[in-house]
C-alpha cells in the first residue's frame, strides 16, 4: 500500500479514503497489525495510505503530506504498547527498537498514539481520528501508567481521539466503514461493538436493546481511593472476556466513557479472511537499504495459527486485546500461507514457528459451549483447569504434520510459548490423554530448535496462584517428561524456563527459594524478567493499589527500585559478583540457613536434582 504521495499519484487516486499512522516500520505481513487493518480496508474497495513512524519533531509535513482522507484517520502506536518499547523494567531507555530499520531507537514518540493524534485534531481539526492497536486498547479506561507513576485517565480524553477500537480491529472497522459509507455521520457511531467512545455528562446513554451496563467508580473516585480502582478492574477483565459482556461507562470529569461490549469471537472462515489477504509478506521497498526490521526477521518464516487466550495470567496483556477464547484458522488457510513461505527466496527449509498467542491451544474451547456463553472465569486454567475444557492436540498435531509433509520443509520448529500443563490435564478424558502423550513426544522429538522455551514464572506456589499459574510441581514433572523423552530418543536439547522477580506476592525469601530450587534442578537461568507494570492486568493493579482486584485484600509488592533489584539478585546466584549481596540479603531477613544450599558444595556422589528441602527449614 502507498506510503508516500507518488506511489498514490501512480494509483491514479486523488484522495485516500482512510490514512493510517503506525509508530512501525510498514511491513505488509499479517504479524503487524497496520498491514492487517489496511489490507482489511482495502478488501471493502477503499483507498488506504499508510504514514510509517511519522516525524513528529519538524513542521510536520508527514502529517499533511496525503491531505484530508474522505473517511477517517486511523492511528496506532505499533505492535508493542510504545512506552514498553521505549523502556526497561527499571525505566531506563532502551538503545533499540526492533519494529524499525536497524533496530534504530527514536523513531517513535513516547505514547505515541496519543501524540499523533493530537498532531492530527490540531491540523485537521473537522476529520475523524480512529484510534486502535495495544497501546489503546489498554488504556481505554483509567489506568496505572507505570513511567509516570500514577494513574491516568481514557485515552480518548487526553490523545483528542474521536473512537476507539480495541482488541483486533477488523470487525469493529467493517462495521464503522459500513455505517459510513450509508452516510450515518460519524457523532452517531456510538454503538458499534468493541469501540469506546466519549461523550458529555449531559448527553444521554446510547440506548441499545440487548446490552446492559455498568458504571464503574468515576476517574476521581479512583484517584482518591485506589481499592476503588482495584474494584473497577474485577469488572473491567470480566466483560472483556465474556461471551455476552456488559457495556462499562465510566465518569471523567465532565466527561463519560463507554466501552461497548466486544464482537463474539470470529470463526474460522472470518478469520481466514484476514490471512489471506494479499500481503507481500516483505517490509516496504523503501527501507531495503536500511537495515533488517528484527521483528520482521524473527517472523517471516513463521505461521500463527489461532487468536486469543484462556490462561489468564494475572501479568499478560492478551487476554485484554485478544480476549480468552480461541478463534482459530482452518487448516486449508494454514497450508496456503505456509505453502507461500516455501516459495520466499530466502526460506531454506524451516519454519521458525507454528503458534500463536500460547503455541498450543489451536482449537480448543468448551464442550458445551452453553457453559462458556455464561462464564465468567477469566482464565479456564486458573486456579485449576475448567472440566468443561477440552484439551484434546488432535488437531494441532495433524496441522504440524500436514505443514511438515510440505514439498520443500525440513523442519518446523515451535517457538511460542507451550503451555505444558495443557497436556499434563489430569481432568482430561482418555482420548484427550492420549492426544497429550503424543504431543509431548512429538513436541520435543521433532519440533524444538535444540532449547524449548517454557515459563513456570515462579516456584513459589503463593506467587504462582497470584499469577495464575499452575503449582511448580507440574514444571518439575514435565522436566522430567522432557529428560526422560530426550534421553530416550538419544537427543541433547535444553529446557529453558522463563522466571519473573518482584511480582505481587513475590518478597525475597520467595526469591531466594526459586534460587535454591532452580540450582537444584541444574538450572542456571538466563531467560529472566524483573516484573513491568502494563495498563490493564491484574498484576498492574495489585503493584499500584496493593489490593487483589477480586477479593480487594492486600497483597505485598516489591515498589522501590532498591526492592526489585535485591530481588532480580537471586537469579545470578552463581556469579561470583552477586554472592555478597544475596549473603546480605539472607541475613537481614534471617534466612542464613538457606546460605549452604546456594553456596554450599555437592557432597560426592550426591545428586544434583535432589528433592528440594523442606521449607520449614528456614522460615
Amino acid at each position: 500500500m502507498p506510503v508516500s504521495v507518488k506511489e498514490m499519484q501512480l494509483l491514479e487516486w486523488d484522495q485516500p479514503d482512510v490514512i493510517l499512522f503506525s509508530g512501525d516500520a510498514y511491513v505488509d505481513h499479517p504479524a503487524f497489525g497496520t498491514a492487517v487493518i489496511g489490507r482489511t480496508l482495502e478488501a471493502m474497495g477503499l483507498k488506504v495510505v499508510i504514514v510509517p513512524q511519522p516525524n513528529w519533531r519538524d513542521d510536520l509535513r508527514d502529517f499533511r503530506k496525503f491531505g484530508e482522507p474522505r473517511l477517517f484517520f486511523g492511528v496506532t502506536g505499533g505492535n508493542m504498547d510504545s512506552m514498553v518499547n521505549h523502556y526497561t523494567a527499571n525505566r531506563r531507555l532502551r538503545s533499540d527498537d526492533a519494529y524499525t530499520p536497524g533496530g534504530k531507537p527514536g523513531f517513535r514518540p513516547d505514547y505515541a498514539t496519543a501524540v499523533y493524534s493530537k498532531i492530527l485534531k490540531t491540523q485537521f481539526p473537522d476529520i475523524p481520528v480512529v484510534i486502535g492497536g495495544i497501546e489503546a486498547s489498554l488504556r481505554r479506561l483509567t489506568h496505572y501508567d507505570y513511567w509516570q507513576d500514577h494513574l491516568k485517565s481514557s485515552i480518548l480524553e487526553w490523545s483528542g481521539a474521536d473512537l476507539l477500537v480495541y482488541g483486533m480491529g477488523e470487525l469493529p472497522l467493517r462495521e464503522l466503514v459500513r455505517l459510513l459509507q450509508r452516510g450515518v455521520p460519524f457523532d452517531q457511531l456510538t454503538n458499534i461493538p468493541q469501540t469506546s467512545i466519549m461523550q458529555s455528562l449531559e448527553a444521554a446513554l446510547p440506548g441499545h436493546k440487548r446490552w446492559s451496563t455498568i458504571e464503574l467508580f468515576s476517574h476521581d473516585e479512583c484517584l482518591a481511593d485506589p481499592k476503588k480502582y482495584a474494584g473497577n478492574f474485577k469488572h473491567i477483565e470480566v466483560e472483556s472476556n465474556r461471551v455476552e459482556a456488559a457495556r462499562l461507562t465510566q465518569v471523567c470529569g465532565s466527561k463519560r466513557i463507554i466501552v461497548n461490549p466486544p464482537y463474539p469471537p470470529m470463526e474460522s472462515k472470518e478469520l481466514d479472511k484476514s490471512y489471506d489477504l494479499p500481503y507481500t509478506r516483505l517490509p516496504h521497498p523503501k527501507y531495503y537499504k536500511k537495515g533488517e526490521i528484527p521483528a520482521y526477521e524473527m517472523i517471516k518464516h513463521s505461521i500463527n495459527l489461532h487468536r486469543g487466550c484462556f490462561g489468564g495470567c494475572s501479568f499478560c496483556t492478551i487476554s485484554a486485546h485478544q480476549g480468552k477464547f480461541i478463534s482459530s484458522r482452518s487448516p486449508e488457510s494454514i497450508l496456503k500461507e505456509a505453502q507461500e513461505i516455501t516459495q520466499m527466496a530466502d526460506f531454506k527449509g524451516y519454519f521458525s514457528d507454528l503458534g500463536g498467542p500460547s503455541a498450543n491451544m489451536y482449537q480448543m474451547q468448551g464442550r458445551d459451549l452453553e457453559m462458556c456463553r455464561s462464564c465468567k472465569r477469566p482464565s479456564c486454567l486458573s486456579p485449576s483447569i475448567c472440566s468443561n475444557l477440552n484439551t484434546s492436540h488432535e488437531p494441532l498435531l495433524k496441522v504440524y504434520r500436514q505443514v511438515d509433509q510440505l514439498p520443500g520443509v525440513k523442519k518446523s520448529f515451535i517457538g511460542s510459548g507451550v503451555r505444558y500443563d495443557l497436556f499434563m490435564n489430569s481432568k482430561a478424558t482418555t482420548e484427550e490423554k492420549n492426544s497429550h502423550q503424543s504431543y509431548a513426544r512429538e513436541l520435543i522429538t521433532k519440533h524444538v530448535s535444540g532449547r524449548l522455551k517454557v515459563a513456570p514464572e515462579h516456584t513459589s506456589d503463593k506467587v504462582l496462584n497470584i499469577m495464575r499459574k499452575p503449582p511448580f510441581a507440574l514444571f518439575q514433572q514435565f522436566n522430567r517428561l522432557f529428560n526422560d523423552i530426550n534421553q530416550a530418543e538419544g537427543l541433547q536439547q535444553q529446557l529453558i524456563p522463563y522466571f519473573i522477580s518482584s511480582h505481587p506476592a513475590s518478597t525475597e525469601q520467595e526469591m531466594a527459594e526459586l534460587a535454591v530450587e532452580t540450582k537444584q534442578l541444574n538450572f542456571n537461568l538466563e531467560q529472566i524478567q524483573d516484573f513491568t507494570p502494563t495498563p490493564m492486568t491484574v498484576s498492574t493493579v495489585i503493584y499500584y493499589s496493593g489490593y487483589h482486584p477480586y477479593t480487594l485484600k492486600p497483597v505485598f509488592t516489591a515498589r522501590s527500585k532498591e526492592e526489585k533489584l535485591r530481588q532480580r539478585s537471586f537469579f545470578f546466584w552463581y556469579k561470583p559478583e552477586h554472592r555478597e549481596e544475596i549473603r546480605r540479603i539472607l541475613n537481614n531477613k534471617g534466612l542464613q540457613k538457606m546460605e549452604p544450599l546456594l553456596f554450599g558444595k555437592e557432597k560426592q556422589g550426591e545428586k544434583k536434582n535432589k528433592t528440594f528441602p523442606d521449607k520449614k527449614r528456614y522460615k
